[in-house]
Formats: structure tokens, C-alpha cells, sequence
């Protein structure tokens, strides 16, 4: 059986906000499907990119934290600087 690696609260925040974009992605893709209001389809389509967004800014955060900062850092200020501007 494989073990579950552990995340960390930061992990699991990121987590859970891409869950919750998959979610509304999800219900823009049923709205497109059934003919929704083009107005609602927009307003559904900005959270899901909002949440995004806010799910790679977690990330970002967590890997400034984790990776760069630690004693033996697995990712440099120079890699996360251009993982960081791709989200812009």
C-alpha cells in the first residue's frame, strides 16, 4: 500500500482552493453546456480565476517558506522568482 506523503497547512490551504476552483470550473462548464446567461457564465468564470490566482499566490508562498528559506533550499530565489511572474 502506498503512504500518503504529509502536506503542510500551507499545501492543504492551496489545496483546497484549487478543489474549490475545479468545483466552480465545473459549474461553468454545465452553465456553457445548458445555455446559461452569458452574464452568469462571466461572473462563474472570475471566481474560478480568482481562485486560481489565490490557490498560486498560496503556493508561491509556501515554496518562499519552504524552499528558499530552509537550511538546504531545493529551489532558488531566481526559480521561484520566474514561477512567481508566470502567474501574473
Amino acid at each position: 500500500m502506498q503512504e500518503i506523503p504529509k502536506i503542510s497547512a500551507e499545501q492543504r490551504k492551496a489545496l483546497n482552493r484549487l478543489k474549490r476552483a475545479r468545483g466552480q470550473l465545473n459549474a461553468v462548464i454545465d452553465s456553457i453546456e445548458k445555455g446559461g446567461e452569458c452574464v452568469d457564465v462571466i461572473h462563474q468564470l472570475a471566481a474560478v480565476t480568482s481562485a486560481l490566482n489565490k490557490a498560486g499566490y498560496t503556493i508561491v508562498a509556501a515554496a518562499m517558506k519552504n524552499c528558499v528559506l530552509s537550511d538546504d533550499p531545493t529551489t532558488t530565489p531566481e526559480e521561484l522568482e520566474k514561477a512567481f511572474s508566470a502567474l501574473a
